[in-house]
């Protein structure tokens, strides 16, 4: 039994090293250096805090603009990338090199050159001096070899082919040439201008990322990770197949929190997946239902691995929106992943864990229509009850919402500390016990409030993200430092110096922490920089679009499906950051494009969530998952084969992205009220079941093949009914151009334009493509047009587009002033797509009217 426990303290022990070589850096010195260390990563979240507060405006210190803080945030990452990685498997641990020191230094410099140096910058924009270039020249390199230790080879091979092909831009191919740039011209843009490595990108980091991070990591220290996962234990743990459904849920809730998958499969698959092998799931299932739960948080909201926060400035709409198109399918995909590993638990007969008390049915039922009812008023009290304060005492209302949430928190650290301090057993003792369901969920209900702080700044007062962050992170600092103090009061331990200095301590971690967990994400949007300012140097993102063209011959299927396999392999060893941004720079502007040629348009949001899916895809599939690996490595079983099954678990998020391309109301988009969007999320929930029982083979016992093709065609149907529906009724007409303002003036609000232009290309060569304009509020029609960027030329007949904004949605879709206006598409008065759902229905009706006739008479079924 002793050997037993030291071979499982030495697993754990690697498998922690695995998450530091991944996340936050696996060099671990002792003495003056890890104190220098502990203290520049205390300074940067400190800068960081500084930065995002109101304090530089209210004071009128230390006030920077975009670009000095994108620099100073860059160099925190490089120096830490230096010292807190090592730069080869052997090289030591427990110290930092001389060699390490200088390259830090000399790269934090290179960084910081644009806020050391900026007025003198800004003063000779594009006339870079020899200093300038060496600097340039010595940062880039510094950099691609920080994102190598940081992040692995992947990002770096990408970044430098993108390095090469600006260079020897005049000696690549005819189809991809182009005249390629001088080393004065190409450092400037990369290094000197806000359109390269310290683009918008690295301006998403710094503003919005970083503190989301942080708020995460503060949390987890506060013992909310932890929470997380003894709750879904209670809840689910004795359901059939129970621990793969705690670990579906508890891997989602820390997915809200945590921006790493290989940190979610050990933080949570360090206690599932040894009770998912108890149950009976092979060690492969395992580790795979983990893997998928914990990739699939970065497809969560609020923080979707930090590409939430890029998509509010690629696609350019508010925060909460994104997170309003984000949040079914996140949903449902975790919904079908909870009922696939139901499915493997009854296709094998599998049972749940043991309680440590029984209750009946009613008693459950009971209880949790009383939770539900009790959170539904509570929310109901606090919603108004503020709102009425806001009214009635508007000078004080902030005083007294602080009161009221302070009085809120002390109740429930009250509330929490009357409940036993509960612990997860250890998942590989011969008996294990389920936590109690009440106590468990009790003990931690004071974290919740940190949350609801961020939510309510970001949803109601409609605050920015990162100030919404700010606030929220600053109450998670209240709480590290005052709960355990107030436990301590509350419980009669006395002791409340080492209480306050515990709480400190962990204050302290969670700030170091969270900014070492910054590292690798700060380096990765400064190396994806790099492949941003490439496509704006050389025009690649045109040539993109040509040979996707050419290779799919026009056809809309074979243009997707490239896409995503272009996605999927782009997005192969890159963190999601990196991952996203890649993507989105060269593979969105394609699909926007050839679908506006082909007839499709959708908004750039539809699009961006189709290449942030599959560039995310590349998370699971072997041979470079990550988290397949950690996964296996708790398992015990080979990460290949545990990589394939999570990628055969995975199939439910890889037809999302085609459904949502051709049904925008699974993003949310187009729904016109209340009883549209219940038929919506019902309808998109059992089509995700549906798919994932035709997947398995199994419904309500094993399928045979004619139900299983049956079952995908109900799950086609009701994930797009238009399929079928525009067949009947044509669902536009087309109009003149000539009465394009007053069509635009009677457009209700946020509803968008379907118009058709037609121009020239670069070559010469002639085009028609349609474009989904979004226009905003009701207001006048010239409004909706500026709002929207560009403005339109009447004469007569002929409607051409006028001058279209920089970096404007206009701009986005591609339009260009001159383009001839030749069409506007109207919908068509006609019944709704829903009522697809009827014979859909029906036939899923006729299958389980057939397999439960076969499960009543327990007659075998053909495979």
């Amino acid at each position: 039994m002793s050997r037993s426990k030291e071979g499982e303290g030495i697993e754990r022990d690697k498998l922690q090293q695995m998450v530091a070589e991944s996340d936050t850096g696996g060099r671990k010195p002792t003495g003056l250096v890890a104190t220098v260390l502990m203290l520049v990563a205390l300074a940067w979240s400190a800068f960081q805090l500084w930065y995002a507060s109101p304090l530089p405006f209210a004071l009128g210190i230390f006030v920077l603009n975009d670009t000095e803080a994108r620099a100073i945030h860059l160099a925190f990452a490089i120096f830490l990338s230096y010292t807190a990685y090592p730069a080869f498997k052997r090289s030591p641990r427990a110290h930092v090199p001389l060699l390490d020191w200088v390259f830090a230094l000399a790269g934090a410099f290179c960084a910081a050159y644009l806020f050391l140096f900026y007025e003198q910058l800004a003063g000779r924009p594009g006339q870079p001096t020899t200093t300038d270039i060496y600097v340039a020249v010595a940062g880039m390199l510094l950099l691609l070899e920080a994102t190598r230790r940081a992040l692995g080879l992947p990002m770096v091979i990408v970044a430098s082919v993108f390095l090469i092909y600006t260079f020897a831009g005049a000696y690549m191919p005819e189809m991809i040439a182009h005249r390629g740039a001088s080393l004065a011209k190409a450092t400037s843009h990369y290094w000197l201008t806000t359109e390269g490595v310290f683009g918008i990108a690295l301006g998403v980091s710094t503003s919005f990322i970083f503190l989301f991070v942080l708020f995460g990591s503060l949390l987890d220290k506060a013992g909310a990770g932890n929470y997380f996962i003894k709750s879904a234990f209670a809840l689910l743990g004795h359901m059939r197949g129970g621990p793969a459904k705690a670990a579906v849920v508890s891997s989602a809730a820390t997915g809200i929190i945590s921006g790493s998958s290989i940190a979610n499969v050990v933080t949570t698959g360090t206690f599932t997946i040894p009770l998912m092998k108890r149950v009976g799931y092979r060690p492969d299932q395992a580790g795979a239902v983990e893997v998928s739960s914990s990739v699939n948080g970065q497809i969560m909201p609020p923080v979707m691995g930090a590409a939430a926060f890029l998509m509010v400035e690629y696609v350019g709409i508010p925060y909460t929106q994104v997170i309003k198109h984000a949040f079914l399918p996140a949903v449902i995909s975790y919904i079908a992943l909870f009922y696939i590993v139901h499915l493997e638990a009854l296709k094998a007969n599998l049972q749940g864990l043991p309680r440590r008390s029984q209750s009946t049915l009613a008693q459950r039922l009971i209880a949790f229509v009383m939770t539900v009812a009790g959170f539904i008023v509570l929310s109901g009290v606090v919603y108004y009850g503020i709102g009425w304060i806001k009214d009635a005492f508007p000078a004080a209302a902030f005083n007294i919402v602080v009161a009221l949430l302070l009085a809120a928190y002390i109740g429930l650290v009250w509330y929490s500390a009357r409940q036993p301090e509960l612990e997860l057993d250890d998942p590989n003792e011969e008996v294990f016990e389920l936590p109690e369901t009440g106590p468990t969920l009790k003990s931690g209900l004071h974290y919740l409030l940190s949350v609801v702080v961020l939510i309510w700044c970001l949803m109601v007062e409609q605050l920015s993200p990162g100030l919404s962050a700010f606030w929220a992170t600053m109450f998670m600092i209240f709480i590290l430092v005052t709960q355990r103090p107030l436990i301590a009061l509350f419980r009669g331990h006395g002791n409340f110096g080492a209480a306050l200095r515990r709480g400190f301590a962990e204050l302290v971690d969670g700030l170091v922490t969270g900014a070492r967990n910054m590292i690798g994400i700060g380096v990765a949007t400064a190396a994806a920089g790099i492949i941003v300012g490439t496509v704006s140097l050389t025009g690649i993102g045109l040539v993109m679009t040509e040979l996707v063209e050419l290779i799919s011959g026009g056809n809309l299927m074979v243009m997707l499906l490239l896409v995503a396999l272009i996605s999927l392999i782009l997005g192969m060893g890159l963190p999601t950051t990196a991952n996203y941004i890649v993507v989105s720079t060269l593979m969105a502007p394609v699909v926007v494009e050839l679908g506006a040629q082909s007839g499709l348009l959708v908004p750039l949001i539809a699009v961006h969530m189709f290449v942030f899916y599959f560039g995310l895809m590349a998370d699971v599939t072997p041979p470079v998952g990550l988290a397949s690996f950690a996964a296996a490595a708790i398992a015990r079983t080979d990460p290949i084969k545990t990589g394939i099954t999570a990628f055969f678990y995975s199939m439910r998020t890889a037809i999302l992205p085609f459904l949502f391309i051709f049904n925008t109301q699974l993003l949310m988009i187009g729904i016109s009220g209340w009883f549209h969007l219940a038929v919506t999320v019902v309808s998109a929930t059992v089509a995700m079941l549906v798919f994932a029982a035709a997947t398995q083979g199994y419904f309500l016992v094993r399928s045979r093949w004619y139900e299983t093709i049956a079952l995908f065609v109900v799950t086609f149907t009701l994930f797009r009914p238009g399929f079928w529906w525009d067949m009947i009724y044509p669902p536009f007409e087309h109009t003149a151009p000539a009465a394009l303002m007053k069509i635009i003036e009677d457009k209700p609000a946020n509803a968008s334009l379907r118009m058709w232009v037609e121009g020239e290309t670069i070559e010469g060569d002639q085009f028609s493509k349609g474009v989904l304009v979004p226009l905003g509020p009701k207001v006048p029609a010239r409004e909706r047009l500026r709002a929207a960027g560009f403005s339109l030329m009447m004469l007569g007949e002929d409607v051409s587009i006028g001058p279209v904004a920089f970096g404007s949605v206009a701009a986005k879709l591609g339009l260009e002033a001159g383009f001839k206006v030749t069409g506007v598409e109207l919908p068509v008065e006609r019944p709704a797509k829903e009522w697809m759902f009827i014979p859909a229905l029906v036939l899923l009706g006729l299958i389980v009217l057939l397999q439960r006739g076969r499960a009543g008479r327990k007659v075998p079924a053909a495979a």
